[in-house]
């Protein structure tokens, strides 16, 4: 098992426009063949970050779920969307084992 962690740089200002994009991602996560765990918001502190944790069986299982990914209409559109809004400064991705 491994976890996909998307850590976001986020514009504070678009806070709405980031939860918009989360939310819609559950659904096509799950189509494509990732386990969600969450999307995550600061309650305090600093204001401008988020994080996603994805869990997948493996490396192996992670790419084929960037494949569908790739190719699903309501994940292009909900992309689209976030870079219109410019809600997403920077993005970056590290993968974890549990200890």
């Amino acid at each position: 098992m491994i976890t996909c962690c998307i850590q976001y740089t986020i514009d504070p200002w678009k806070v709405e426009d980031f939860e918009r994009y989360a939310k819609a991602w559950p659904p096509l996560i799950e189509r494509c063949g990732g386990d969600l765990i969450g999307y995550y918001l600061p309650k305090e502190g600093a204001n401008n970050f988020a994080l996603a944790l994805i869990n997948f069986a493996s490396l192996a299982d992670y790419e084929k779920y960037r494949e569908r990914l790739s190719a699903d209409a309501d994940a292009i559109e909900n992309i689209r969307q976030m870079k219109e809004s410019g809600c997403i400064l920077v993005e970056s991705r590290s993968f974890l084992r549990k200890v």
